[in-house]
């Protein structure tokens, strides 16, 4: 592909992890509510996540898309339910009162859970769906090499995990976390509601149309 066209890529890459959604407010509630080890782990996370997904995409996913309807169907009713799930864990996790940023060395399995939602987000989110679909579709081509493709993966991966890292150390720095730590129960409810309005959103679409 042409500079341009790699600098047109980027922009939309950029621009994707920028957009406020689920993505956004996993990595912003686990920074807040986990500690900074947990918002970049999930950074990381949604990074690789959209990384696999952007392959995919670019391999042959729009493609089948476009030929077997169904499976919008499938890919955006199982990102709801994911956002269902996370909304429910954030709901419940909002009930307990304010927390403290977690001991990474006593609380591991809390640790693998940050990158999975991330991973998980990422790979489930319906918004990332439709942007690929909407924008990321020009930049495909027959004449595209394995290269190519993995090429721009590789940047979707590096874009993404930069931002989102990026988000995670920003709120975590100097005496934000401790503030926003304190009304970190009021932040998960606000992530769970946000969640549930996403799959709410998307569930409507079906019953209504």
């Amino acid at each position: 592909m042409p500079l341009e066209a790699w600098l047109a890529l980027a922009g939309v890459f950029i621009l994707g992890a920028m957009s406020p959604g689920p993505s956004l407010a996993t990595v912003l509630r686990n920074s807040v509510v986990n500690g900074r080890r947990h918002g970049v782990l999930t950074g990381l996370g949604h990074g690789l996540g959209f990384g696999i997904y952007s392959f995919l995409a670019a391999s042959g996913m729009i493609t089948a898309i476009s030929i077997h309807s169904g499976t919008v169907d499938v890919l955006r009713l199982t990102g709801a339910i994911v956002l269902v799930v996370l909304g429910y864990i954030f709901a419940k996790q909002s009930l307990s009162g304010s927390i403290k940023p977690s001991d990474p060395n006593k609380n591991q399995f809390s640790v693998h859970s940050s990158f999975a939602q991330g991973f998980l987000i990422a790979l489930l989110n319906p918004k990332i769906f439709a942007w690929m679909l909407a924008i990321y579709a020009p930049f495909i081509n027959a004449d595209l090499g394995m290269q190519i493709l993995l090429a721009m993966a590789l940047m979707g991966v590096c874009i993404d995990a930069s931002w989102y890292v990026g988000v995670a150390i920003f709120m975590t720095g100097g005496n934000r976390a401790a503030k926003l730590g304190k009304a970190s129960n009021k932040f998960s409810a606000a992530m769970a509601l946000l969640m549930f309005v996403f799959a709410a959103i998307i569930f409507a679409e079906y019953i209504f149309r």
